[in-house]
């Protein structure tokens, strides 16, 4: 049994649509007529027809006008087979599938194993995906990097599994998981490890303190890092029983979360990567639902804060950290650092929000070659 067997993406967009609903207080009895054409239409029929947009929940957003039209012609255009279609060839630079175990994991890799400066590897947060670190990873190849940036398993092109079937999305199954795929790709140790953002990129880092003898140097983006950092509202919501459900069917649930915590919104093209898991099928959603529901968000957040802090952990830390976050505050980030002083280093990033390497990847490259060469 898969997940795509419970829930379409038909089925995604309209839950979402009747959330958006609910918000506007619309009956959802209404009886509602769409024009086709704004020609040889009385006034009575205009009123109506603009009074309410079914799919506003997804028009209205500036980064999402593309993802669902009501066109002249709904029947040739619009509908989901047509988005996915248009998308699903986006969004697979530099990647490719690699078999570990029982799990298939899309894995983006820029550079050669024969690259001078050694190895990087890439671990994206949730609810995204390793699309986030095509720009940075690509110029940091160019410097003489060999670069690996997977999918976790439950995100972005990679397998996802449904729980209870071969993976339970435990913190512990996610580190076993790297562990094997780590060998796979024969990442020789120790390496250089960038790690970003909340649940599965708290696992990366998490999966660091445990293994601190394969890393040289550990870089880290906009991330949970000390026992006061909040959790977004978007990960509380997922913990609420049927309401976490309905949730995680959102088809834009992705960049919704990126833009929450960014002073930019997504281009068109970029937000149709990031929306094209979710669209796709119901398997990405129930994944997120099911390591939501599954993790100890506080308690990760204090074994990061206390497995960092100072005599416990000895290799140099770089914080690179995008300002403008309105997840976290510049203060996590300080805080982090008065724990480790003497390993820790402070890079703050102006004009980058919770995903610097999608706002701003120049910065973050230009920081990165400085600490990793």
């Amino acid at each position: 049994m898969v997940f795509s067997a419970m829930f379409s993406p038909t089925l995604n967009l309209a839950i979402s649509s009747t959330t958006y609903c609910c918000k506007r207080r619309i009956t959802p009895t209404r009886s509602v007529t769409v024009r086709a054409s704004s020609t040889e239409k009385g006034e009575s029929e205009d009123k109506e027809a603009s009074a309410f947009n079914p799919f506003g929940f997804v028009t209205d957003n500036a980064s999402s006008r593309s993802a669902i039209q009501l066109p002249e012609s709904p029947a040739e255009d619009g509908n989901v087979g047509q988005m996915l279609y248009r998308t699903e060839d986006k969004g697979k630079e530099y990647g490719s599938y690699v078999k570990s175990g029982k799990l298939r994991w899309f894995v983006r890799e820029t550079g050669s194993a024969s690259s001078r400066r050694g190895t990087i590897v890439f671990l994206h947060g949730a609810p995204t995906q390793s699309f986030s670190y095509r720009v940075v990873m690509s110029q940091l190849s160019d410097s003489g990097f060999h670069c690996f940036a997977p999918d976790w398993i439950g995100f972005g092109f990679s397998d996802k599994p449904q729980p209870g079937y071969g993976f339970d999305y435990t913190e512990k199954e996610f580190h076993d998981a790297l562990d094997k795929l780590l060998e796979v790709l024969e990442v020789k140790s120790p390496f250089f490890l960038v790690v970003q953002g909340f649940l599965v990129g708290s696992y990366g880092l998490t999966w660091a303190l445990k293994n601190s003898s394969k890393i040289s140097k550990l870089a880290i983006l906009n991330s949970p890092l000390t026992d006061s950092s909040s959790i977004p509202g978007l990960f509380q919501k997922l913990r609420i029983p049927l309401y976490g459900e309905f949730t995680s069917q959102n088809a834009i649930i992705a960049e919704r979360f990126i833009e929450g915590g960014s002073p930019y919104v997504l281009k068109n093209e970029k937000a149709d990567v990031y929306r094209l898991p979710y669209l796709k099928s119901s398997g990405p959603g129930f994944a997120l639902l099911e390591a939501a529901r599954k993790a100890n968000f506080k308690g990760t957040f204090n074994q990061i804060a206390e497995g960092f802090a100072t005599e416990r952990w000895d290799k140099p830390i770089l914080v690179a950290w995008g300002l403008s976050d309105k997840y976290l505050p510049q203060s996590v980030a300080e805080q982090f650092k008065n724990g480790n002083p003497s390993q820790i280093q402070l890079k703050l990033i102006e004009g980058a929000g919770h995903m610097p390497q999608e706002d701003w990847p120049e910065k973050v490259v230009e920081a990165f070659r400085m600490f990793f060469f």
